[in-house]
Order: C-alpha cells, then structure tokens, then sequence
C-alpha cells in the first residue's frame, strides 16, 4: 500500500513543470515576454498549477481519512 502512494506521488508531482495556460493567458504573456518582462509569465503559470492542483489535494486528503476511519471502523467490528 506505501509503495502505491509513493508511486502516485511520484508520478503527481512530476507534472508541475506543465505549461497550463488559457488562449488570453498566452496572449497576454508572449505580448509581455516580447517586451522582455518574464516574471509575470512565472507568477502566472505557477498561480493557474496552484488553483488545479489545490481541489485534487482537498480530496486526496478526505479520501485518505475516510478509507483510515473506515478500516480502523472494521477492525473494531472484528474484535
């Protein structure tokens, strides 16, 4: 069961090098970065994998609690 985490982990957060950007996004960003400007092309790109990953997270979290109550709720039962 860890390694299965470890592995989904590992293969999760090997994606945050993604570029997310929407068609207004890159308009304004390649219009910046012609000008020389590539920080608000960073700060961009970080706030939109920021706002996808966070729900995922949320329920990455409840998942884990919820599968945890249940088995230590089976194992009461058992006893």
């Amino acid at each position: 069961m860890k390694k299965g985490i470890l592995i989904f982990f590992s293969i999760f957060l090997s994606h945050f090098g993604a570029l997310a950007q929407c068609a207004m996004c890159k308009t304004t960003i390649v219009n910046n970065v012609s000008h020389g400007e590539l920080s608000l092309a960073e700060g961009l790109n970080f706030g939109i994998m920021y706002l996808f990953v966070t729900p995922y997270l949320a329920i990455l979290i409840i998942g884990i609690l919820w599968y945890k109550k249940s088995r230590n709720h089976a194992k009461r039962k058992f006893e």
